[in-house]
């Protein structure tokens, strides 16, 4: 019988915990201190009371004696339960960051299928909030459910020996409240599950829409922007309501039950303690005393492990979100005995032989691509949206492993390389430009750390972004923000570039890396570019076919195939595809 999803959930929380089993123990000893110093204060608070109840002489001396005692268990029970937050604390963070952890390290492997598939909001949102939302009520769980079990353990205890008629009134009444709990619990989690997918939703829209800002703008559509926020929003407004009605009945309805315990303890007690005015049945008033504090403790437990457990069921949903992601297929790994490809081996010799990729079953895309590239070689790759350019890098880079064929690098088919190694031996310029939050310098030598002052500024004058750097208030230590803050799109392309140029690769991938800058800045870097290319294989992605008319190779194509192949004058003299795009700029 397969297990349920919470109870598999759980199980996963429980293999979290491994790591921390000497803090957990020493939390429940001391949670066994905090109970037994809490329970043992109404017995001396009764023996109190009854040295002054019923005596001609009030024994002052005692009294002050059992408050002395009283005073000092208090401070001892105090301290214990600070120690044991602290730790509580410990293992409940401790966990969190792992989780994250584990979560951020599985992004890191996840095939680039998914994170193509998945709004960024979505994945957010279960990184950040559902961890939280997991973390709060995994310490609302280790600071009140042990605590209150053993709390109802030692009452009980202590019940039997002043008054067993009592105990049993108490235990026998006392459970409704726990099926009461579990009644609602059971039909919460899956209510809370709702309200976390919702609330990703939501993330994933604001996320879209504060980055595609602009577009917005542009379009003027911030009202259907609004009207699909306030749509999401109304779901998520409901799911929490929802949510939240049928948790907040446990509360209610264990207080109802526990008062009931409460009265008729006061009743019992009362009907065996006073007997026609005296006192009989070998139950003082300081143990009636004792045992309706016992039976006020005895209760609240109930109380507190009904909350935890309904905090728990959103705790679980937001946990089973998140290993939902951690438990996802990582990318095919590298083999055991993969290739390390070192610098000196790559002769920039590039095969791509019979391959064929589609990023769905049903939908083919790149069918029987063959190509040869030899070392120093450009070639440049043009044709429709949507031909399958950006695809071919993307196998190159083996971002996606090709569905049959190979591609092969220095003689290596590139399955049978580490993945980062293959990646070093290429230096990429996307149209769609990275940079970190931190300094100038710190962007451009993230492929070469340990570059010179020299290297770095001798990288950023070839590129030209040397002069709008130098202009900056601290120059190349000045600070950006994340994705580049105030610079232009072209000064952020600029920084990429330079990146490049300065730890230059054996080979180079450009994706229409100049699509973002001026036509006289373009010449300029077309020259850097140039002397990047000199002597290394490079493949360049454009739509400007100026940018590639000295390309050694132009291969022309549409609907995942290679249509034409050539250089810029043999493919003009064709008439062909190419000759069509080439004097459309003119037309």
């Amino acid at each position: 019988m397969a297990k349920s999803p919470k109870k598999t959930t759980f199980g996963k929380v429980l293999r979290y915990m491994k790591g921390y089993r000497v803090p957990f123990a020493v939390s429940l000893v001391l949670a066994a201190l905090i109970v037994a110093g809490t329970l043992y204060i109404p017995i001396l608070a009764g023996q109190a009371i009854d040295l002054a109840v019923g005596k001609d002489n009030v024994d002052f001396k005692g009294i002050f004696r059992l408050l002395v005692i009283i005073g000092t268990v208090c401070g001892v029970t105090a301290l214990c339960q600070w120690i044991m937050n602290v730790i509580n604390n410990k293992i409940t963070f401790g966990i969190v960051r792992k989780l994250r952890r584990d979560a951020f390290v599985k992004l890191q492997s996840l095939p680039l299928s998914y994170l193509d598939t998945k709004p960024v909001g979505d994945t957010v949102s279960r990184v950040i909030s559902d961890v939280d939302q997991f973390g709060d009520g995994l310490l609302m769980g280790f600071s009140q459910f042990f605590t209150g079990i053993l709390t109802i353990l030692g009452t009980i205890g202590f019940m039997i020996s002043i008054s067993i008629p009592i105990t049993v009134v108490v235990v026998v009444i006392t459970p409704l409240s726990l099926f009461v709990a579990a009644f609602i619990a059971k039909n919460t989690f899956s209510l809370f599950k709702a309200q976390s997918e919702t609330r990703a939703e939501q993330t994933a829209l604001i996320d879209e829409m504060i980055g595609e800002h602009k577009v917005v703008a542009a379009f003027s559509h911030e009202d259907e922007a609004l009207e699909r926020f306030d749509e999401i929003n109304g779901r998520l407004q409901k799911s929490s309501l929802k949510a939240l009605f049928y948790s907040s009945l446990t509360n209610p309805c264990t207080r109802f039950v526990n008062n009931l315990v409460y009265a008729a303890v006061a009743f019992v007690g009362a009907m065996i303690c006073i007997k026609q005015g005296d006192v009989t049945g070998g139950l003082t008033v300081g143990g009636l005393f004792s045992l309706l504090n016992y039976a006020n403790q005895y209760t609240k437990p109930f109380n507190e492990i009904s909350g935890v457990v309904t905090e728990l069921q959103n705790s679980l949903a937001c946990a089973s979100r998140l290993f939902e992601l951690i438990d996802r297929p990582s990318q095919t790994p590298d083999a055991p005995n993969a290739h390390i490809l070192t610098e000196d081996e790559v002769d920039g010799n590039v095969s791509i032989e019979d391959v064929s990729f589609s990023y769905t079953p049903d939908r083919e895309l790149i069918r029987d691509f063959n190509l040869s590239i030899e070392k120093g070689q450009r070639v440049a790759i043009v044709g429709p949206t949507g031909c399958g350019k950006t695809t071919v890098i993307n196998l190159l880079m083996r971002f996606y492993d090709v569905d049959s064929g190979s591609i092969r690098v220095s003689g290596h088919d590139i399955r049978e390389l580490t993945r980062g190694s293959l990646r070093a031996s290429y230096g990429m310029v996307l149209q769609d430009t990275w940079l970190k939050s931190g300094t100038i310098r710190e962007n451009i030598i993230m492929g070469k750390p340990d570059a010179t002052d020299d290297e770095i500024i001798g990288a950023a004058k070839l590129t030209h972004a040397h002069s709008f750097i130098r202009r900056l208030p601290q120059g190349y230590d000045t600070v950006i923000g994340e994705d580049g803050g105030s610079l232009s799109q072209g000064q952020k392309q600029l920084l990429c570039i330079t990146r490049v140029l300065l730890s230059l690769p054996p080979m180079l991938i450009l994706d229409e890396a100049t699509s973002s800058i001026d036509t006289r800045t373009e010449i300029i870097i077309q020259n850097s570019f140039a002397l990047m290319m000199k002597g290394r294989t490079s493949f360049i992605v454009a739509h400007r076919l100026s940018t590639i008319k000295e390309a050694d190779i132009i291969l022309v194509m549409d609907n995942g195939r290679i249509i034409e192949k050539g250089n810029h004058e043999e493919l003009l003299s064709k008439g062909g595809f190419y000759a069509n795009l080439w004097n459309s700029q003119f037309e």
